[in-house]
């Protein structure tokens, strides 16, 4: 899983070095804590949020797959 989404934020940002995933297990839910450099922020939001609705929608159908549910925070 952070394999997933390291390859997909990876392509966005600037400095790939420094993204940071951590994840967290609560039962069936998984929480990944994406965290990118402070100038690469906004490439991984996007306008009105869109790019970042749309890492969520491909990680939750990859949880799908699995059987799990996948949540992403986009932390700063």
């Amino acid at each position: 899983m952070e394999e997933m989404l390291k390859l997909l934020v990876k392509e966005l940002v600037s400095n790939p070095d420094q993204i940071s995933i951590n994840k967290r297990e609560e039962g069936n839910t998984t929480t990944l804590e994406l965290k990118v450099a402070p100038e690469d922020m906004g490439k991984v939001i996007g306008r009105q949020g869109k790019i970042a609705k749309s890492i969520r929608i491909l990680m939750k159908a990859y949880g799908a797959k699995n059987n799990q549910k996948i949540n992403v925070d986009i932390l700063d």
